[in-house]
């Protein structure tokens, strides 16, 4: 007879841990499923970055979470995309926004359309036809409707800036009121049982913690699912070269932008994030081109306002454990793996990986199978991203200091070799093997670094040039008109979500 799990227990706190604690308890809800978070009151959370993608829309809404209330909590701000400073060349920039670009015709994708109208003197950027691009360029922003007739409206997208400190804070209090457990221990043991699944957790005061299930948010730790199961994980330095960053926070000056800001510098790259009452920065490097003062200099000398926090510098290695899942246990947020936080996808795979459990939820038979599909996604996941993000490094132009040489000679994986390779000929990305990075990014970001195809699809020649001259430049003025008739991005926040201080 199958028996359900009876209990889950999250072994540390911070961003992830308290994220499966506030998905899992609604999600769960009517289970009788006892979720216990232990949380050690003298290890804080790490967070290198504080920006997301648009699932954090998804994952609020599956935690049964007001977007708005979350946004006066967090201090947070809206974000429509990235703006990449000198990557191509310095003094170059380029953005990489969410939502659909352009309007399909007729079947074929728009970005096809667009190669197409170029040969016949089209002189209007790829970014000329995304809304949220328009809308980050005038600083303009409304939230899209749940329901909207208007295709500009409809091609948006938006994710949020966050302070991380104030949404651990209030995850914890949400949960606290749905039921969840909370102990303050410091868990300095972890028992086996003769199967080799996690029997018990020790803690510092002698405490005996049993459940049936557990969830590793210790971070780089990775107290159960390495030092207690023996998973490692797989490196991706080979591909990746940056192993430090250096974070600081700083006063806001100006009204704050709805977008990152990812800018090259000599030994990697650094981040503006800004929210209502702050703005975040980091420079995310490599030591082998740049010491942990020269990297704190070139943060210090280039940010803007008061500083408030002293530098902090933080060792990582890039790569995915080996398995996410192992027996009893599932690796979230930092155990799980590290990807530098160039398109700000930490968030997106605590929420991904609770999705993906959720959709293979155990009993207590702990079916290996059910565990092997479960880890294969995930595979997928952080696949797409690591290749993403290589990208961003393998097609750079840059050539002034010694990690951009470094850049463009080392190698890439042959997964993304593949992709560009058939991305050059026809501009195809069929063979892209995740679901979250679009199209629509993948041609952001080539567009961005001028890389092109060399051919469109022949069937679109089937068009009548001058009406799809004249249709692009009608898309193209609706879409600037529209984003002219919102309000600014701060005057949005302070009508509708502002943090009162």
């Amino acid at each position: 007879m199958q028996q359900g799990i009876n209990s889950i227990c999250i072994v540390g706190g911070g961003t992830a841990g308290w994220m499966a604690a506030s998905l899992l308890s609604n999600l769960l809800k009517g289970c009788q499923i006892k979720i216990t978070v232990v949380e050690s009151a003298d290890i804080s959370t790490i967070g290198v970055g504080e920006s997301t993608v648009p699932s954090i829309i998804d994952f609020l809404n599956a935690s049964q979470i007001d977007l708005k209330e979350f946004i006066k909590a967090t201090s947070a701000t809206f974000k429509l995309g990235i703006r990449f400073d000198d990557w191509y060349a310095v003094n170059e920039h380029y953005f990489h926004p969410f939502g659909h670009i352009g309007r399909s015709l007729n079947g074929f994708d728009f970005y096809q359309v667009w190669l197409k109208s170029l040969s016949e003197g089209n002189k209007a950027s790829l970014m000329d036809y995304s809304v949220n691009a328009e809308m980050a360029k005038n600083n303009r922003f409304v939230l899209k409707p749940k329901q909207t007739k208007d295709w500009v409206i409809a091609n948006s997208s938006s994710a949020l800036h966050l302070d991380a400190s104030q949404v651990t804070r209030f995850l914890r209090d949400l949960c606290l009121q749905r039921g969840v457990e909370r102990i303050e221990a410091t868990v300095n043991d972890v028992v086996l049982n003769e199967q080799g699944f996690i029997d018990q957790l020790h803690t510092e005061c002698k405490q005996q913690i049993t459940s049936d299930f557990f969830i590793d948010c210790t971070g780089f730790k990775a107290l159960l699912i390495e030092k207690a199961l023996g998973i490692s994980v797989e490196e991706w330095s080979q591909y990746l070269p940056c192993d430090r960053a250096v974070t600081i926070q700083t006063q806001t000056d100006q009204p704050p932008v709805p977008y990152t800001i990812a800018k090259a510098q000599a030994a990697g790259w650094s981040w503006t994030i800004p929210l209502q009452h702050r703005t975040g920065n980091g420079y995310v490097f490599s030591s082998k081109y740049c010491t942990d003062e020269q990297a704190i200099k070139t943060l210090t000398n280039n940010v803007q306002g008061k500083i408030l926090t002293e530098p902090n510098v933080i060792p990582f290695t890039t790569g995915k454990r080996e398995k996410v899942w192992h027996k009893n246990c599932l690796a979230l947020g930092l155990a799980g793996g590290f990807l530098e936080p160039l398109e700000s996808t930490a968030i997106h795979l605590v929420y991904k990986t609770l999705v993906n459990f959720s959709q293979h939820f155990p009993d207590t038979d702990f079916d290996e199978q059910n565990e092997q599909m479960f880890n294969q996604k995930m595979d997928l996941d952080y696949l797409e991203i690591r290749d993403f993000i290589i990208l961003h490094y393998a097609t750079a132009q840059r050539a002034d200091t010694d990690f951009w040489q470094m850049c463009q000679k080392m190698p890439i994986p042959e997964s993304l070799k593949e992709i560009l390779s058939i991305f050059k000929e026809r501009g195809e990305l069929k063979n892209v093997y995740g679901d979250f990075f679009t199209k629509n990014s993948w041609c952001a970001v080539l567009e961005g670094m001028h890389i092109r195809p060399k051919k469109y699809y022949p069937l679109i020649d089937g068009f009548d040039p001058q009406k799809l001259a004249n249709m692009l430049m009608r898309n193209a003025q609706l879409i600037k008109d529209t984003v002219s008739t919102m309000p600014l991005h701060n005057d949005f926040i302070h009508q509708h979500c502002r943090t009162i201080r």
